[in-house]
């Protein structure tokens, strides 16, 4: 969500404050043309200037004249799939509008990834004890990666998906986590701690939200640094009206030798040396919110454990591969790793 006030010009204004405008946002050259109300009534990017001149329309025009009437806008619950196909059709800025038609908001989609109807608990009470000297007076999640710490990294990649409300679960040395991030208002989301007096496993934290907002809730670590994509996992658990959905980490073994297939003493079949895929939990989950429920409050529960239960009761839980990076800074040299990829990324 960016600050869209100086995209902002009255349909009455002239063509030269047009200009200047334009000028001012020439990261995305794209103005909003209001009226008196502050009800969008088009958009005027140079090309629509460009196009009114060539038709003969004079220097002394307003704004109004020249501006496009055909636009795209959406409204809050704006369908996530939908989302996605103005970001493939090339659709730069997209204003939010309320009830009067006036803009409440406006995303750019060449920053933004998607608007997900999720909010987030972020798991970031852990000791960090592989990671010790390092995290001996700073707790993990706060460790430094490129310019910040890795839990901001992992939020500032949330809210370009679109989730506004995080919660954060925090025990040891949570109070500097608190007081780096505070509610979060800085960067336009709402933080909320959970306090965990005695350690509550991976997902005990979220008996002690008193009422999630949104039908499915986005778990993970902090501990992560990934660019796996939230959106499609999202959608995926839609489409299969599936209780959970995990990201996982393809991990394949080469096997050196030509394997049979048998039943019994009979061979078969022949596999010769099979490459052999696995998948690994990646610490990412989408929950249906009615399965929270089925977490005994605050108490030791990993999300481990609801997935064996949900599976015993025949449950349907899915899997998203992560095609791109994967780190779980759990060790010196996962931490090393993670450094070099942050690295690269800045410099591109």
């Amino acid at each position: 969500m960016r600050d869209f006030t100086k995209n902002l010009i009255h349909c009455e204004a002239g063509l030269i404050e047009a200009l200047i405008k334009l000028n001012d946002v020439s990261e995305t050259l794209t103005l909003f043309v209001i009226d008196e109300t502050q009800r969008l009534q088009g958009t005027l990017t140079d090309g629509d200037i460009r196009r009114g001149l060539i038709k003969g329309l004079p220097l002394s025009s307003n704004v109004s004249q020249f501006m496009s009437k055909k636009f795209y806008s959406i409204e809050n619950g704006f369908p996530v799939e939908d989302f996605k196909k103005l970001r493939e059709l090339g659709v730069k800025l997209l204003p939010v509008l309320d009830k009067y038609k006036r803009i409440t908001k406006v995303y750019d989609l060449k920053k933004r990834k998607s608007i997900l109807p999720l909010e987030c608990m972020i798991m970031a009470g852990g000791r960090g004890e592989r990671l010790r000297p390092l995290t001996d007076s700073v707790p993990k999640p706060m460790l430094p990666l490129g310019n910040k710490p890795i839990i901001e990294n992992n939020i500032d990649r949330l809210i370009n998906f679109g989730i506004e409300k995080i919660y954060i679960s925090v025990k040891y040395l949570g109070e500097q986590i608190i007081e780096y991030l505070g509610d979060g208002s800085s960067k336009g989301i709402t933080i909320e701690y959970i306090w965990e007096d005695e350690p509550l496993g991976t997902a005990g934290a979220l008996s002690l939200v008193k009422d999630f907002k949104t039908d499915h809730i986005l778990l993970m670590n902090s501990d992560l640094f990934t660019d796996a994509n939230f959106e499609d996992l999202y959608l995926n658990v839609l489409e299969n009206n599936a209780q959970i959905g995990v990201a996982t980490i393809p991990y394949s073994t080469k096997v050196p030798y030509g394997i049979f297939n048998v039943k019994e003493n009979q061979i078969t079949g022949l596999l010769e040396k099979p490459i052999i895929t696995h998948y690994a939990n990646a610490g990412i989950y989408i929950l249906n919110k009615e399965v929270i429920s089925k977490i005994p409050h605050n108490k030791f529960f990993n999300i481990t454990d609801l997935l064996d239960l949900l599976i015993s009761e025949g449950q349907f839980i899915i899997h998203n591969p992560i095609i791109g990076y994967w780190i779980d800074i759990g060790q010196q040299q996962d931490y090393l790793n993670a450094q070099e990829i942050i690295k690269h990324r800045q410099l591109e």
